[in-house]
């Protein structure tokens, strides 16, 4: 009883805190805020909530919470912050006939592991022509599983990896960090200048894929969701990477490419953030889902991210998490 007294009044610092966060953001956008000396920023609110929750919260929850919070100006549900988890002990002996649980009597870890600790895998891609699969880890390390295993650390500044893909016409690695566009010829025998960085990007992007229509041997597109809800699509040919083009910086090996010079679509099919997209070659259809409950989910032709054209959406309470297509049922499966 004295442990929930106690969690629920941490409950309540917290709430508090989030709300005058909330206000500060509010009034800032309107005009009204006024500096003080109590304003919080990422690391106040990072330091009191440790403060307060000790070890049981994550980093990246917090931070998620946090960039959530100051987008939409409203309290994020408690699960994004805290999370759920079923120890083994509660896993119930029968099973109903409405929920079955499989439970896995046997677990391999891969201990030969290129991320470091402390770090999270956010991409798993397996390029089933070419017999490899392509990871990425949210701090930088982008690397390739086959007969002999290849990484690049991409070292940045301004966010973390959020997804990663394989460009099949040009053979390169496509991943893409909160503010930047990573493009990694993992082929090349240099030890440097073999990585390009498309930047900036004004939106934090979150996901990244592959579109698979082109049959032009040095072009690939590739589709991106952002957290204003925009989804972008990118068109990449051989010639974007020439020499000429690239500017150097001090102290990096990564060349640099202005993402003005690049001809982006974009348009904003949600009204929270698109969590993950996907390019449905059978259906000849792209798809993207947002925790948004209004446009929770979009499934329509490429074409209209060109024009202002109604696309087919669909309405889901607390939004999508994930999608697949199954080509021999011929359905679509979300999850919320």
């Amino acid at each position: 009883a004295l442990e929930s007294l106690d969690f629920r009044n941490v409950l309540e610092q917290f709430q508090k805190l989030v709300g005058k966060m909330i206000i500060q953001k509010t009034e800032e956008r309107s005009g009204l805020y006024t500096e003080e000396n109590d304003e919080i920023d990422y690391d106040k609110f990072y330091k009191t909530t440790r403060a307060l929750f000790g070890s049981a919260v994550k980093d990246h929850n917090i931070q998620a919470f946090f960039r959530k919070a100051i987008n939409n100006l409203d309290m994020p549900d408690w699960l994004e912050i805290f999370g759920c988890f079923t120890a083994e002990s509660d896993v119930p002996l029968s099973q109903s006939e409405e929920s079955r649980v499989f439970l896995v009597s046997e677990k391999k870890q891969i201990t030969d592991s290129v991320v470091k600790r402390k770090d999270v895998i956010k991409g798993i891609v397996k390029v089933s022509h070419l017999d490899f699969i392509i990871t990425a880890s949210q701090k930088g390390v982008i690397t390739i599983f086959n007969n002999e295993v290849s990484s690049l650390y991409f070292h940045q500044d301004a966010g973390w990896i959020t997804g990663c893909d394989f460009l099949p016409q040009l053979k390169y690695v496509v991943a893409v960090t909160e503010s930047t566009v990573v493009v990694w010829d993992y082929k090349s025998e240099e030890n440097k200048n073999n990585c390009y960085v498309i930047k900036p990007m004004k939106n934090c992007l979150l996901c990244v894929c592959t579109v698979t229509t082109s049959d032009h041997p040095a072009k690939d597109s590739i589709l991106m969701g952002d957290d204003k809800g925009y989804v972008y699509l990118l068109t990449l040919t051989s010639d974007d990477f020439i020499m000429k083009q690239y500017k150097a910086e001090k102290e990096s090996q990564f060349r640099v490419l202005d993402s003005e010079n690049f001809n982006i679509l974009k348009r904003r099919l949600h009204d929270d953030w698109v969590g993950r997209v996907k390019y449905i070659s059978a259906l000849k259809c792209f798809g993207s889902c947002s925790s948004d409950s209004l446009r929770s989910f979009v499934l329509d032709d490429i074409k209209r991210l060109e024009d202002n054209l109604p696309v087919k959406e669909f309405s889901v309470p607390k939004g999508v998490n994930a999608f697949t297509y199954c080509g021999k049922a011929k359905v679509v499966v979300t999850g919320g």
